[in-house]
């Protein structure tokens, strides 16, 4: 009968041998990195490396054995990259990120925010900037990133992010259309309210206006309404001032309390959204590229081989530097069936070592990686 304590000595002995052979390849990698800084050689060389696996595969005794060297031999090459990256002095896109203690602003100060008068994107701008700027309004996402891209605003504010709904995948479709940055955020507690004309009832209703997240956030409360019509419009205040001009006592919006009150409306029915901790993440744009010294996050995107394991090798970038992602999207790419661009927002900004050994390494590898800011 097999001693398994006498294979399990064995293997002891073998990994023993494993560890010692692989901190003699990572000396080896150091001398690497030293000949890449002397040369101006790249860190990432994938034809090098499939070669390098093929050969290492035809090495092995069975099916089985040759695609364990090959996860083996990938990781173990994906390390030694990671450990160069340290090393070699990469060209970054971050160097050309200018870091400020503070946002520059005074009454001059130019802010431009989705929706109109009354509207949630409103409030987490004078939240965020005060009320001693210059503020306009965009009934529409594009038109934030416009007025920034023409120099009509110095900052923008959009929402991104919605607690029970999830992500606006537009905004991530825009960051990435515009040479536009994130450089803070703040977030709103978002309590929907049915609003209607002072002389309206509840029973009177027979359509419902408001932006798709304000429908979406209060479809409970609307399933239990009969005959009614949910439409989409262009943001929640906006179908509050709809309902005012229209003067039609069956209309209704779903926007806040704020909005009622700026629109004359009466609230017909507050707290309709079914999630009780309902919030709002907004990010403050700008179209310089800057980040604040207090900065806590940093966001990228970045596109990817249609391969296996392409997309957690670039995650290991973030393992490997110790940084914890908060949020992970993903975006169809125009015209490419099933290839998709990522979105991530990770802890850390771009003065930290850790974080620009990551974007080195994201940058070498994935496709089109770019920084969307650092807030």
């Amino acid at each position: 009968m097999l001693d398994l304590k006498a294979i399990r000595d064995d293997i002891d002995v073998i990994d023993k041998q494993i560890v010692e052979l692989f901190e003699k390849r990572m000396k080896l990698t150091n001398e690497v990195a030293e000949y890449k800084i002397s040369t101006g050689k790249k860190v990432y060389d994938k034809e090098r490396e499939e070669q390098k696996l093929a050969t290492l595969k035809a090495l092995a005794s069975n099916e089985f054995n040759k695609h364990g060297i090959e996860e083996l031999f990938t990781q173990i090459m994906s390390m030694s990259r990671k450990y160069q990256y340290r090393l070699v002095t990469a060209e970054n896109q971050y160097n050309n990120f200018i870091q400020k203690e503070k946002i520059d602003m005074d009454e001059n100060t130019k802010v431009v925010y989705f929706g109109v008068r009354g509207s949630y994107t409103e409030e987490a701008m004078e939240n965020y900037f005060g009320e001693n700027i210059q503020s306009f309004h965009e009934e529409t996402f594009k038109g934030v990133m416009e007025a920034l891209k023409m120099g009509r605003a110095d900052y923008g504010v959009l929402p991104i992010e919605n607690s029970s709904t999830g992500s606006i995948a537009d905004i991530y479709d825009l960051l990435v259309q515009y040479d536009n940055y994130i450089i803070g955020e703040h977030i709103v507690k978002v309590d929907q309210a049915l609003l209607g004309l002072p002389d309206a009832k509840l029973e009177d209703i027979r359509t419902v206006y408001s932006h798709v997240q304000g429908l979406l956030q209060s479809s409970k409360f609307l399933d239990t309404l009969n005959d009614v019509t949910r439409m989409e419009y262009a943001s929640t205040a906006s179908s509050a001032k709809k309902v005012l001009e229209d003067n039609d006592i069956t209309q209704a919006a779903i926007a806040s309390v704020r909005a009622g009150k700026c629109y004359g409306l009466k609230v017909l029915k507050e707290a309709i959204n079914y999630n009780d901790a309902n919030s709002t993440r907004f990010i403050i744009i700008t179209n310089k590229k800057m980040f604040l010294k207090s900065a806590l996050k940093t966001s990228i995107c970045f596109e990817l081989p249609h391969a296996s394991g392409t997309l957690y090798n670039m995650l290991s970038h973030f393992i490997y530097n110790n940084l914890s992602m908060t949020n992970i999207e993903s975006r169809p790419l125009e015209g490419r069936s099933w290839e998709y661009r990522f979105f991530v927002d990770f802890e850390g900004n771009l003065n930290d070592p850790g974080v620009k050994n990551a974007l080195n390494g994201i940058n070498a590898e994935a496709i089109n990686m770019r920084i969307l800011g650092s807030f």
